[in-house]
């Protein structure tokens, strides 16, 4: 049995840990976007012919190699984004509030993407590659996080 100052030091050890991924994941949140915003920038010097068209899965797999990953790297995107949100851009968690393919949440902050993160494929999965380089480094590293803990 625990006394109970162990068992004040195991809850302010977990309000630690909680707090050290919290900024963790902050930080990354933040990086994400900017990387999205450039990317957004670069992209919108693209020749409209050339820009991302397709299924969602098309325009992602399209995107991989921008952000350095082989095409191996699908499988787990895929999988990742059919168990959040089937791939649609409309979705929304009606707990959280997370919105679209990526589920970001809040959903606005894929507007460091572009202007129309509400309703543009290409545009949320930019700024959902760019959260999963900034946090996990690859797809399959995000998908390996969401089987261990069930969120990424």
């Amino acid at each position: 049995m625990l006394s109970a100052e162990q068992a004040e030091a195991r809850r302010a050890a977990a309000r630690k840990r909680a707090a050290e991924l919290a900024a963790r994941r902050a930080a990354a949140e933040a990086a994400a976007d900017e990387a999205a915003r450039q990317q957004a920038q670069q992209s919108q010097a693209v020749p409209p012919g050339l820009a991302a068209s397709g299924s969602p899965q098309q325009i992602a797999l399209g995107m991989l190699g921008s952000y350095g990953w082989s095409s191996s790297q699908f499988s787990c995107l895929d999988s990742l984004w059919n168990e959040e949100s089937g791939w649609n851009v409309y979705a929304t968690n009606p707990s959280s509030g997370a919105y679209g393919i990526p589920q970001a949440l809040p959903g606005s902050k894929m507007a460091s993407a572009g202007p129309d993160w509400q309703t543009d494929a290409a545009t949320q999965i930019r700024w959902g590659l760019s959260y999963i380089q900034s946090l996990y480094g690859s797809p399959c590293g995000a998908w390996a996080h969401e089987e261990a803990d069930g969120w990424y």
